[in-house]
């Protein structure tokens, strides 16, 4: 079993900058993915950005040049520095982790950003 701390999240002004960490813990034999997604009131869990076992990292395409996606692998945390954000960032936002190709899920961490 993994289980999956975050921290961060809040209220912040349209502009603003907010800092989401997770860390992994537990039974951990191989990491396939880590990152973040969102749910917004009335819709389905989405892709925010999350980065793969090599390495390379996916982001939504309505988070590219503002949210950037990093990872320390010794620590089993991955952090995510949401810069410029929008009122329609606003969305309960899960960590999410791939461990032995096994879908963990954090208890999510709300972000809300008034305009």
């Amino acid at each position: 079993q993994v289980q999956l701390v975050e921290s961060g999240g809040g209220l912040v002004q349209a502009g603003g900058s907010l800092r989401l960490s997770c860390e992994a813990s537990g039974t951990i034999f191989s990491i396939n993915a880590m990152g973040w997604y969102r749910q917004a009131p009335g819709k389905q869990r989405e892709l925010v950005a999350r980065v793969l076992s090599g390495r390379s990292i996916n982001y939504a395409d309505f988070v590219k040049g503002r949210f950037t996606l990093s990872r320390d692998s010794a620590k089993n945390t991955v952090a995510l520095q949401m810069n410029s954000l929008k009122p329609e960032d606003t969305a309960v936002y899960y960590c999410n982790v791939v461990e032995s190709y096994r879908n963990y899920w954090g208890q999510g961490t709300q972000v809300t950003v008034s305009s």
